[in-house]
């Protein structure tokens, strides 16, 4: 069933665990994080992101994500990751999404205030809840950590709380991504995670708190972060990867004749991965 992200968001909260966020650029991700859920029973935000508009266009991608989610037997909240452009936004609105994260946690904090008050004011008559960002994750989105060591450990790049707050304040968003030593992609080493930092941002922000660069996490940082008040995980790349490894054991098993066995073996192994991330998200 099609939901909000606040929902989903509040169900977290009521149990003090994270809600699952996974990008679906393309129909076997897609179908494999539904199925995830399905089989846990528990809601999940299925997300597009403007960097996977040259993997499937969000018109081709889109209405068939609000098809799946109408269709699912568990809540599901249709959401557009990362997006820069406003007309991209309004093109999310208008086929549906019921959550916009707008990033514009590159520019000066004054401009991003006014570009996300902007969505916030543009969502306002759609129903759609909006997301947005303070602080710097690094790895995709064209921000590159110059330390190049798996960390953010450089200066200005992990969220202020007083900063945070008053970008809260200032622009009504209802979930803040906050940078706290997550990375998007892979890590390169281990990773160097402010817990305190979550709590003063949680208790300064006064909104829920999201993790992006979810995947690579130990089980134990994870968990932790939750307990801190992390309220949604972004979750993508190991997924993704343990496409890739579910196809080299397909392989490895024998000849592959058509290419459906491929995508079935990807899709296997996604929706594996994708449920494991749900049980350690779940705290239970």
């Amino acid at each position: 069933m099609l939901v909000d992200m606040n929902s989903t968001l509040r169900w977290a909260g009521e149990r003090g665990c994270a809600v699952a966020a996974f990008d679906t650029p393309n129909l076997e991700i897609l179908l494999a994080v539904i199925d995830a859920a399905e089989r846990r029973e528990e809601p999940i935000i299925i997300q597009h992101a403007e960097l996977h508009e040259e993997v499937t266009h969000l018109a081709v991608i889109g209405p068939i994500m609000m098809d799946r989610a109408r269709d699912a037997s568990v809540p599901i909240c249709v959401m557009l990751d990362h997006a820069v452009d406003i007309a991209y936004v309004e093109q999310a609105l208008d086929i549906g999404f019921t959550a916009i994260m707008y990033d514009g946690s590159d520019k000066p904090f004054d401009e991003n205030v006014e570009m996300t008050r902007k969505v916030v004011d543009i969502c306002a008559g759609t129903g759609a809840d909006v997301e947005a960002e303070i602080g710097v994750t690094y790895g995709h989105e064209g921000k590159v950590d110059p330390s190049d060591a798996g960390s953010v450990a450089v200066t200005g790049a992990y969220t202020d709380p007083d900063e945070a707050a008053r970008f809260v304040k200032a622009t009504g968003i209802d979930a803040l991504a906050a940078s706290f030593g997550t990375v998007h992609g892979f890590y390169k080493a281990e990773p160097k995670l402010d817990f305190d930092r979550i709590v003063a941002t949680r208790e300064a922000a006064g909104v829920p708190l999201v993790m992006h660069g979810g995947s690579g996490l130990t089980r134990e940082d994870t968990r932790r972060a939750i307990s801190c008040g992390i309220r949604k995980i972004n979750y993508f790349s190991y997924m993704s990867h343990a496409g890739v490894e579910g196809v080299r054991d397909l392989f490895a098993r024998g000849e592959v004749k058509y290419f459906h066995q491929i995508a079935s073996a990807a899709q296997a192994a996604m929706s594996k991965d994708a449920e494991a991330a749900m049980e350690m998200f779940s705290m239970r």
